[in-house]
């Protein structure tokens, strides 16, 4: 929803470098048509939203520009590009279209065949207007002149500033529209796909299909694994669907629906075999053989390989047990140095910069909580940092209060997955190249001392701090498997498998402890009881927190959780901070939305807290 909200703006941007046009307001299709058709008249004329049909085919094109007896046809996408990428589009040697441009541009080819359909004779060029990622922002606060706002029917829409101007879009530009003619008519060549069709092949299977309301047949592959229809018992039982049942029933005769949607080859962690596997019609976990991962012991803790193989090996054997290395984790922990610090980020990416001298896309970081351990157990949580004001970039005060929480001491920090220590990499090249922070250096040394550094954000010499930070999803990769996590490593699963299997967790965290008198210190809870149990299982404590969004199911928050994926592990978040930068708000909303934030984030960093107490009391 984030980077939806960007693309309007991006798509509002866009008239202004396509400027004089005529907006196609209304959603009805005969209207629109008539609309365009009447505008198409004209020899001149810049069309945006314009209607095009061709027997069954219908398309709304962002901007059609007609010009010079030709017909150009602009699609805006708020996906970023690099202008000195020479093959853009193409997998080396040009033989192939890239994997994540070919949803772009067949959407671009399709526009194109139902033009040329639709007006036979004229010329039709095709452009993707994309994002500059290596464009500076000449504009101060012009994220803010493209509001996006919801009309009476709940409509999403732009709201531009009037105080947009003409030098504010006279500097560089931030999107550019690049030909893809020749992409088109590689994809109109191309050969039949797996189900024997090629372009006009497929546009007639699902126009006919979608007209006629009559089902695709689908196809098993690994992208089933993201499947958004997941409906739980409670859903089912009150008529909702499963997705994958809905696919897969048609396809597995003698499958029932609870081994359909039970594990299967696609739950193996991190596996780049599952295709093979689906050919080869082994779906089952019990299909699974040792031989089919590449098993190579390599120093301390579980390698990848052996990792996957224990979590089929796990199922094989009806084993729930979790494995803990205990000589493997005590080698790790006799290393750390109390007090020991939890900390997680909060960021975000905006589409159009908001400040002078800003990239597209350039990470914010807005948010951290900070969980202290000290050496005799005792757990607080210590601070936070959240900036949402509208406009301001935040990331070098981020820093500055990060460097003050941390630098009392040289206790080890610790991270789960490695966005922290990409982000602080990012905020250091900001500094780099920022001529007016007065504490730079400081700013400079203190990120050095924390983090490793990561070549393929900076391009300075390589640095590792002596307090660089630990990652705790590495220790849990190495060290630590529950079954009930069915192979994520997401702290949202690993969490509540740890606390079911904690006596230690269990027992301390079931009193109303925490943010009490006398219990562990919170800056966003009162009185909290984080174990509380349902049918003699805990329930995740990620489910007792206030939704961050009151008008969005927290299944689909939690669809925006479910893999290590780093966008994905702050979506909600990053949803949360797009939308009180972008849409209008009253402040019960925008206050509503922080404190929910501020708990969110707490509970991050809590989390890790638990995990380590339970470590450590089994260790």
């Amino acid at each position: 929803m984030a980077l939806a909200d960007g693309g309007y703006q991006v798509g509002e941007l866009a008239k202004y470098y396509l400027p004089g046009g005529t907006q196609i307001e209304t959603p009805d299709y005969e209207q629109a048509l008539k609309e365009t058709s009447v505008l198409l008249q004209k020899d001149e004329v810049v069309i945006y939203e314009a209607a095009l049909s061709f027997g069954n085919l219908f398309v709304r094109v962002d901007i059609l520009k007609k010009s010079g007896g030709r017909i150009e046809i602009y699609e805006v996408k708020s996906k970023t590009f690099d202008p000195s990428e020479k093959s853009l589009f193409w997998k080396k040697g040009n033989a192939d279209l890239l994997a994540n441009w070919r949803p772009y541009l067949e959407d671009v080819a399709f526009q194109k065949h139902v033009a040329t359909c639709a007006m036979p004779g004229v010329p039709v060029l095709t452009y993707l207007m994309l994002v500059d990622k290596t464009a500076i922002c000449d504009t101060d606060g012009l994220n803010q002149k493209f509001m996006v706002k919801k009309d009476a029917s709940g409509r999403k829409g732009i709201q531009v500033s009037a105080s947009l101007s003409f030098a504010d879009l006279k500097g560089p530009k931030l999107l550019h529209a690049i030909n893809v003619d020749g992409e088109c008519a590689f994809l109109y060549s191309e050969a039949a796909d797996e189900r024997g069709l090629d372009f006009e092949g497929r546009v007639k299977l699902f126009s006919e299909s979608y007209e006629n309301d009559k089902k695709i047949m689908p196809l098993i592959s690994k992208a089933c694994r993201g499947c958004e229809f997941v409906a739980t018992p409670e859903d089912l039982a009150q008529g909702l669907k499963n997705g994958r049942v809905e696919c897969w029933k048609s396809l597995l005769k003698g499958w029932s629906d609870d081994e359909i949607m039970g594990p299967t080859v696609l739950d193996i962690w991190n596996y780049r075999g599952k295709d093979k596997l689906i050919e080869e019609q082994r779906l089952r976990l019990t299909d699974v053989t040792k031989d089919d991962f590449k098993i190579k012991p390599d120093g301390p803790g579980l390698t990848q390989s052996e990792r996957q193989w224990l979590q089929v090996e796990k199922f094989q054997k009806h084993d729930s047990d979790v494995y803990f290395d205990h000589e493997g984790l005590m080698a790790e922990m006799s290393k750390w140095r109390f007090p020991l610090h939890f900390i997680d980020f909060e960021t975000s990416m905006a589409a159009l910069p908001f400040h002078k001298g800003r990239h597209p896309y350039e990470g914010i970081a807005f948010q951290f909580s900070h969980h202290q351990v000290s050496e005799n157990g005792k757990v607080e949580h210590k601070d936070e940092y959240l900036n949402t004001n509208q406009g301001e970039f935040p990331n070098y005060d981020f820093v500055r209060a990060l460097k003050k929480s941390l630098s009392a001491d040289e206790g080890t920090i610790f991270r789960y997955a490695s966005h922290e220590n990409t982000f602080l990499n990012h905020i250091h090249s900001q500094l780099l190249a920022d001529s007016s922070v007065g504490d730079k250096a400081e700013l400079l040394d203190f990120i050095q001392s924390i983090t490793k550094s990561k070549s393929d954000v900076v391009k300075e010499k390589a640095w590792e701090g002596k307090r660089a930070m630990v990652d705790m999803l590495e220790l849990v990769k190495k060290y630590f498997y529950a079954p009930d996590t069915n192979g994520s490593n997401s702290i949202k699963y690993v969490l509540p498998a740890t606390l079911q299997r904690s006596e230690f967790l269990k027992n301390k965290y079931a009193k109303a402890i925490y943010g009490a008198a006398g219990g562990i210190p919170s800056l966003n809870f009162k009185d909290m009881t984080w174990v509380q149990l349902k049918d003699g299982r805990v329930l995740d404590p990620y489910s007792l927190l206030p939704p961050v969004f009151a008008d969005i199911d927290p299944k689909a928050i939690n669809l925006l959780s479910n893999e290590d994926d780093e966008l994905k592990e702050g979506g909600a978040a990053m949803t949360a901070y797009a939308r009180l930068q972008f849409e209008q708000m009253g402040p019960e909303e925008k206050g509503a939305i922080k404190r929910a934030l501020l708990k969110y984030c707490e509970l991050d960093t809590l989390a890790m807290v638990m995990l380590y107490e339970a470590w450590a009391n089994w260790a």
